[in-house]
């Protein structure tokens, strides 16, 4: 672990030296590509360069108690070695963390769909919460929520919403929120006070840049009709919304929330690329299944991840076996003890095979 963590901080060191260079200086690509590796490199940097420091005390400490002292110093000596270890201890678990393999999407914009599955209009209200849930949770990290596209229902939820989430590390917080969420409560329409269980199903996908997905002109169908509100109606007489159509895959994308036909398209083809690069990824992913199956994190949309019980005021994550008693916090975008635990158990995962 050691010498990795003096290879990487040499490398850190050196970006620093090539961040002062005229000839980087003046060339953007460079200078982009050598900051984002540096900023990578960071926090693995200062934890080592605390770890060495601490090492350092408490060598000198264990020399010191070797000395002869009064008993004062010598019982101040021993309290300082026992927080240096407890420092030291810190530092370590936190290194092998940083030492993981990091997922190069993690600090990447997300674009999330949210459907309303099982249920009907309760679904649809349902996808509606989890909409106001994500997007006040990324107002929390300062990040920045896009309505791309949407399909309301009669009773005000969506059929059917597409946002994209902008922000530094908001695929590293959200990559375990895709799966079939489940709730548990009595809908507003239901006169007998019975407890309906509906569902909404989350995918949670990084944006893809051109140059990651190639797309050909000559593969797309692109059609043009009228935006539509609540039940079908026609809400304008432009064809504005776009749809767009993925002849080799048959993956089809529409908006119609942009002012305009060329804003519509610009939307549809970022959510076009980012289902493209997610099924890619996915692929990729099943090559691997067998060997590498991990219950957080699969991305299996079908797969029941959470459930929000409303009369007992629970949310439950299925994967990890976390219950919290605090259901309003959570759909009100209090998501940090639930993502926690989720990265927590993942970085487990990736210890205990040693990766």
């Amino acid at each position: 672990m050691l010498d990795r963590l003096q290879a990487l901080a040499d490398r850190y060191e050196k970006l620093s030296e090539l961040l002062c260079d005229p000839d980087v200086v003046n060339d953007s690509k460079r200078l982009r590509d050598y900051s984002k590796e540096q900023s990578d490199l960071q926090d693995a940097y200062q934890a080592y360069t605390e770890y060495r420091s601490v090492s350092e005390q408490y060598e000198a400490a264990k020399l010191m108690l070797g000395e002869k002292l009064d008993d004062e110093m010598r019982e101040l000596v021993k309290m300082e070695l026992d927080e240096l270890t407890e420092r030291k201890a810190e530092l370590e678990s936190s290194i092998q963390v940083l030492l993981l393999p990091k997922d190069p999407n993690d600090d990447k914009n997300v674009i999330v769909e949210i459907r309303g599955a099982a249920g009907g209009d309760e679904a649809a209200l349902f996808a509606g919460d989890l909409y106001r849930m994500y997007s006040r949770y990324a107002d929390g990290q300062g990040w920045r929520t896009e309505v791309l596209d949407t399909s309301m229902s009669d009773l005000g939820g969506f059929k059917e919403i597409v946002f994209m989430i902008s922000g530094k590390g908001a695929y590293s917080k959200l990559k375990y929120e895709s799966g079939a969420h489940r709730v548990q409560r009595i809908p507003a329409t239901e006169s007998g006070g019975r407890i309906h269980t509906s569902t909404s199903t989350v995918a949670v996908m990084p944006e893809a840049e051109e140059i990651e997905v190639d797309i050909h002109e000559n593969d797309l169908r692109i059609d043009t009709f009228c935006s539509s509100g609540p039940g079908g109606q026609s809400v304008n007489t432009t064809k504005s919304a776009v749809r767009i159509t993925h002849l080799p895959t048959g993956l089809v994308v529409s908006c119609q929330d942009g002012k305009s036909q060329n804003s519509n398209k610009d939307k549809a083809m970022q959510v076009l690329r980012a289902r493209l690069y997610d099924k890619l990824k996915q692929e990729e992913d099943a090559k691997y299944a067998g060997e590498r199956k991990s219950k957080v994190g699969t991305g299996d949309r079908s797969e029941r991840i959470r459930t929000y019980n409303f009369p007992q005021s629970r949310i439950t994550d299925h994967r990890i076996g976390l219950t919290l008693h605090k259901l309003d916090q959570v759909l009100n975008g209090d998501l940090e003890e639930i993502i926690s635990a989720l990265t927590l158990e993942a970085q487990s995962e990736l210890l205990e095979k040693g990766e």
